[in-house]
């Protein structure tokens, strides 16, 4: 009961607040900054979540977990790698691909290429490529005789072209011997679909029939590798290994980690970093609360000491002060967190917005793996940025509401 009494005091003070302005104004201060601080740390935990979802999803969806390439000459016999893949527990599926390196001409220079013949059956089993383009582009791909290609969105843009128009492909004559820059051949494709995946495998690779690659390098039933798909992306480096190392034929062995790793723990080191910088920020609004709870028990040393006069005891007077502090805490988390959330749901939409309207691109495809800015709103992000910055308050009301139990009644209403 007497608790319960002291919770309703707490609250009174707090509704009340002090007569001096300058208390409230810090009172304001260190709810609103606990409201910031917690609001941007949401923001940026669901940004960095929505990087990691489009790494997984749309990067590591296209982009083989790993692949097995011929040392100096094309894999030979590529069906019974595949056949020992499937073998592997965790390794999901594997594929053959044929890979072309060449030059586009486009208006200023010339662009780097790397075009990848596929099978469009088995290829499905290993990448997500497909999901980003249309059926009529996919199928386009099946016929091994046409020359077809599907390009990236934003190559095509680079090269204003569209479908139905052609392209010539530069291509070093392996044939030719010495100076192979100047017996580059030219082959010439046709742009039978546009894939838009975002970011820089837009414009640095195409796509054509495996079949159609195999009869332009002259491979017969050879290919250039094996593209693996694993269950476990984190696991991809060990069953690459085991699969490359059980193999006849020498082969080159490449995983993901290798060629997209860096971005990962890119990542996962903007994550810490704003993590403990933005928990700094909830820190300083939290020290705040103790100056407001001291500038407070200073102003109501009186009302205290008839408390104690009264009967009441210290740690009541303690959970007083626990109390006013701590809803300070409590508005200030359910103000951010509220915010939060909101704006992280719809973070990309503002992002866009925000693009169109000041005419910028926040994210180049040229420079970043995607050209937009994802989100992905976690409830246990949301909870335990709350949980922190609540225990943060409680932890700031503790000395102030100490002081207060420490006061002598005597002296106290003497010098009132």
């Amino acid at each position: 009961m007497k608790m319960l009494l002291a919770m309703r005091i707490g609250w009174r003070f707090y509704m009340a607040r002090q007569s001096n302005r300058f208390i409230n104004f810090i009172s304001f201060a260190s709810t609103a900054g606990i409201a910031l601080g917690v609001a941007v740390l949401i923001i940026v935990l669901s940004a960095m979540n929505g990087f990691e979802k489009e790494l997984e999803e749309r990067l590591l969806g296209v982009v083989s977990h790993g692949e097995l390439v011929g040392v100096n000459e094309p894999i030979h016999h590529w069906q019974d790698i595949v056949a020992d893949a499937n073998k592997i527990e965790g390794i999901v599926a594997a594929a053959p691909f044929i890979r072309m390196q060449g030059l586009v001409q486009k208006p200023g220079g010339f662009q780097g290429l790397t075009v990848l013949g596929i099978d469009v059956a088995q290829e499905a089993n290993v990448s997500n490529i497909h999901h980003f383009m249309s059926d009529k582009s996919w199928q386009s791909l099946q016929n091994g005789s046409v020359n077809n290609i599907v390009l990236g969105k934003g190559l095509a843009k680079s090269l204003d072209i569209s479908v139905g128009q052609s392209i010539s492909l530069y291509m070093p004559n392996n044939s030719a011997g010495g100076n192979k820059i100047a017996a580059a051949k030219s082959h010439r494709f046709v742009v039978s679909g546009i894939f838009e995946l975002g970011g820089e495998l837009d414009t640095t690779t195409a796509y054509v029939s495996m079949q159609y690659a195999a009869q332009l390098l002259k491979l017969e039933q050879n290919v250039s590798g094996i593209r693996v798909k694993v269950e476990n992306v984190f696991q991809a480096p060990m069953l690459i290994r085991d699969l490359g190392f059980s193999q006849q034929q020498y082969v080159y062995i490449t995983d993901w980690t290798r060629t997209q790793g860096h971005l990962y723990q890119d990542i996962q080191l903007v994550r810490m970093v704003m993590y403990l910088v933005l928990a700094l920020v909830i820190a300083v609004a939290c020290f705040n609360i103790v100056s407001t709870l001291v500038m407070a028990v200073r102003d109501k040393q009186s009302e205290i000491a008839i408390l104690l006069t009264m009967g009441m005891k210290k740690t009541a007077v303690m959970l007083i002060f626990i109390v006013q502090g701590a809803l300070n805490g409590v508005l200030g988390c359910m103000i951010g967190g509220s915010i939060g959330a909101v704006i992280a749901v719809n973070l990309s939409a503002i992002a866009k917005g925000v693009e169109s309207i000041l005419g910028i691109q926040l994210l180049s495809a040229d420079i970043y793996f995607i050209d937009f800015l994802p989100s992905k709103l976690l409830a246990s992000d949301v909870i335990t940025v709350v949980s922190l910055a609540l225990l943060m308050s409680l932890v700031a009301t503790l000395y102030p509401a100490w002081k207060a139990s420490k006061i002598q009644p005597a002296r106290a209403l003497a010098g009132r």
